[in-house]
């Protein structure tokens, strides 16, 4: 039976993914800052006969991803399937920004990931197996004006799954990143945001945009953008000037 690590699963897309892999039988490590979330997933999922571990770690600090390395290395537990989905962001104009919020979310977003990545690829690659699902944003592919550090991030994350891709190509890896744009989850809360009423119709449903990360990594598809709607913005995107994209950004959060 395989073992899924997921990050951040605790609520939202993290969680959805999570019941998606008990369902299907995987053995699970679930990493998360709330313990008594944890404590709540393990007791939902236990009706299944897969093995699950949880893991109350914040991946803020640096040396969380060793400790996580460490402690299944000494369980002897290796991990199939990595998903780097833990990630958080804010908003404001950025020399206003609380600095350590944003040094937190480069922590998060990119050096824990990294750093996760790194750890756990190497046996992946000596036993040619291996899928690896990454939780980017449609943030990834345009400028975010006050909202500066978390597009960046985000980008940062697309283009270090699609160098890993080509990397990992013939080696039995895949490497999937997905794509969302809103979604019901906690991250407007976290990232100081309101959700607006244009905002709040056109949100995906988190179960939704797990299923779509789901079936794509399975499909070994490397880039999954879940929504037609989505889609559409990304053809845009791919279109229209970034100058554009930079305006309309910020008008969004301007006009929140």
């Amino acid at each position: 039976m395989e073992t899924a690590l997921i990050t951040g699963a605790t609520s939202g897309i993290g969680y959805e993914l999570a019941k998606l892999f008990s369902n299907e039988g995987y053995n699970l490590v679930l990493i998360g800052r709330d313990k008594e979330k944890l404590i709540e997933i393990k007791k939902e999922f236990s009706q299944h006969k897969n093995k699950i571990i949880t893991l109350q770690k914040d991946l803020s600090k640096l040396e969380t991803p060793n400790q996580i390395y460490s402690s299944l290395k000494k369980q002897k537990i290796e991990i199939d399937i990595l998903v780097n989905n833990a990630g958080f962001g804010d908003s404001g104009v950025f020399h206003e920004c609380d600095l350590k919020k944003n040094l937190d979310m480069i922590s998060v977003n990119i050096v824990a990931l990294t750093h996760l990545t790194r750890l756990f690829l190497p046996a992946m690659v000596r036993k040619k197996h291996g899928r690896i699902l990454n939780v980017s944003s449609m943030a990834a592919f345009i400028p975010g004006p006050k909202r500066v550090v978390y597009y960046a991030t985000k980008s940062y994350v697309l283009s270090f799954s699609e160098s890993l891709y080509n990397e990992l190509k013939g080696k039995g890896i895949s490497v999937t990143v997905l794509c969302p744009g809103a979604t019901k989850t906690k991250f407007f809360e976290r990232a100081n945001l309101k959700k607006t009423n244009v905002l709040a119709k056109n949100m995906m449903d988190a179960r939704r945009v797990a299923l779509a990360g789901y079936k794509g990594m399975m499909k070994k598809n490397f880039l999954v953008i879940p929504g037609f709607k989505n889609r559409i913005s990304f053809f845009l995107i791919r279109i229209l000037p970034r100058s554009f994209f930079s305006w309309i950004t910020r008008k969004a959060v301007e006009d929140e």
